[in-house]
């Protein structure tokens, strides 16, 4: 488990590759287009990462025939919820989390592309385990 600081460090680097994949691509493509420029901008610059990472459902401590499906996950430590919609809304929000809850992690990046600044798009989870 990194530390905070490290996970900072990592956070850092996960923007910049946010806001290369935008500065380069810019709004309006589909979510899928981001997501593999996006997993292609971490291969280039070394960052571990899993991409379409299955999450069971448990259920009553019974796994179900069911999974959830983490968008990125970043050096098995945060978790990336992509998106590429007019507007971000709640129900965006609480997948992230639930998604962290599930997966026990301690944060996760809510990245709307679909903005003309990319700062305008991120939105950063924290997970108090």
């Amino acid at each position: 488990m990194k530390t905070t600081d490290q996970l900072n460090a990592l956070s850092r680097e996960i923007i910049n590759c946010a806001i290369a994949v935008h500065s380069e691509m810019g709004p309006g493509l589909l979510e899928s287009v981001y997501q593999h420029c996006l997993t292609r901008e971490f291969f280039l610059r070394g960052i571990a990462y899993a991409s379409l990472v299955p999450i069971p459902l448990i259920y009553k401590g019974q796994v179900l025939n069911k999974d959830y499906v983490i968008d990125i996950l970043v050096e098995d430590e945060i978790i990336l919820e992509l998106k590429a919609v007019e507007g971000v809304l709640p129900i965006h929000e609480a997948q992230l989390i639930s998604y962290m809850k599930l997966a026990q992690k301690r944060l996760g990046f809510l990245i709307n592309f679909n903005v003309p600044l990319l700062r305008q798009g991120l939105k950063r989870f924290v997970n108090k385990l």
